[in-house]
């Protein structure tokens, strides 16, 4: 009997590839399985299913984890308002380790001797991948035929063509991948460091040009209903995509550091992340201590870094989803947000937790709570000790 290999399939050239070098080459039984994050329609995960036993896979399944990729992995990303270098919600690199998982998972499932994966070995992929199940299935031998091969693309669609196999060189152009948390779109142009991705290469082209103003409702820090509508987290998100990705919000182009140590570029489109995280944000400005707000964005700083290093099964991950988790108590209530085409704006909120009451005073006119000749008094104590420090030290510090 041949020995089994789970790989981790999108249906695009990579893993087609890994599909008949697997099978052909290596002279193992293939077992395809894509795992769906929310990206993917009906229509879309039959075709790739189609397209699997078309390169002779002896089995594929479709695993989805959209609801536990949301409970176990976006809901903190969102209590932690985290964009890699203030731009990135990390639309890949969560989805990458709820993917893993999920294959490894599978690979106990089936009792596979193999899982591969058609990773480069130029990207952080292959360090996600791999590192969660050398966790996970530690007895279990990795293949990456890309990255092993060191294959170009058109090496790729050579060897394809080969085998039967027709790949149209337009269609690998862009490297595209979907999923709930946002499209990341890779080109030639993302392989420099000044071009932009041209219009054509977003997967959702911009429609809506009418202004729109939206409610979006709050309950402890999770979006759970759009303009008066109630909604689970995960609906009100691809809702909120939907109205938003036609403005063209979202659309920007990541650089950052990759956990093998080079600079990289990719595009994304992801207006329902950075909409939601921007509202999540101002609404907690309102509801949260000064301290509050400092320590969570300390936490959430690292807590992004470390999942996005594949780092998501270290017990250090639970232990900052925990404080993350306690500090939304509050974070309940409406934020008004204004669509435009390529922008929106944050207007306002409602909370029955809003800091910033008239009860207390208004900031810059008149407060109820202290009087002049506390504020007198105060700063003196404030600023009694570096007073003292500049006393005794003088023009010396």
């Amino acid at each position: 009997m041949k020995k089994k290999v789970v790989l981790a399939f999108s249906g695009g050239l990579d893993t087609s590839f890994c599909c008949i070098y697997l099978s052909q080459d290596r002279d193992l039984e293939v077992h395809s399985v894509i795992v769906n994050t929310g990206g993917f329609s009906e229509e879309e995960l039959n075709a790739i299913e189609e397209r699997a036993y078309a390169l002779g896979v002896a089995s594929h399944a479709v695993v989805d984890e959209t609801e536990n990729y949301y409970e176990t992995c976006i809901k903190y990303l969102v209590f932690g308002n985290v964009l890699k270098n203030a731009t990135y919600p990390l639309s890949v690199s969560a989805e990458r380790i709820s993917q893993a998982t999920a294959i490894a998972n599978y690979v106990k499932k089936i009792g596979a001797d193999y899982v591969a994966h058609g990773s480069t070995g130029a990207g952080n992929d292959q360090v996600r991948f791999d590192m969660v199940f050398n966790i996970l299935i530690p007895g279990v031998e990795i293949i990456t035929p890309i990255r092993d091969l060191k294959l170009s693309r058109e090496a790729e669609i050579e060897y394809l063509k080969t085998h039967g196999v027709e790949y149209s060189a337009e269609k690998a152009r862009y490297s595209i991948n979907k999923g709930i948390w946002g499209t990341s779109v890779g080109g030639k142009e993302t392989l420099t460091s000044h071009d932009t991705l041209p219009e054509e290469a977003w997967p959702t082209q911009v429609s809506e040009t009418e202004p729109r103003k939206i409610e979006l409702i709050f309950a402890k820090g999770e979006l759970v209903g759009i303009d008066g509508e109630a909604l689970s987290p995960v609906h009100a998100i691809q809702k909120l995509q939907a109205i938003a990705q036609p403005y063209g919000i979202g659309r920007d182009i990541h650089v950052g550091d990759t956990i093998i140590g080079i600079k990289g570029r990719v595009g994304f489109e992801a207006a329902a992340p950075v909409i939601i995280i921007k509202a999540h944000h101002t609404l907690e400005k309102h509801t949260l201590t000064k301290w509050q707000l400092s320590w969570k964005d300390q936490l959430a700083s690292f807590y992004g870094n470390w999942l996005h290093e594949g780092q998501f099964h270290d017990p250090v991950m639970r232990n900052m989803e925990a404080f993350l988790n306690d500090t939304q108590k509050t974070v309940s209530g409406k934020v008004f947000v204004q669509l435009n085409p390529y922008r929106f704006q944050v207007i306002g909120i409602e909370s029955k937790h809003d800091l910033m009451s008239s009860k207390f005073g208004s900031y810059g006119e008149m407060n109820n709570a202290w009087s002049g000749e506390d504020v007198k008094g105060f700063s003196k104590i404030f600023g009694n000790q570096v007073m003292i420090y500049h006393k005794v030290n003088g023009n010396e510090g």
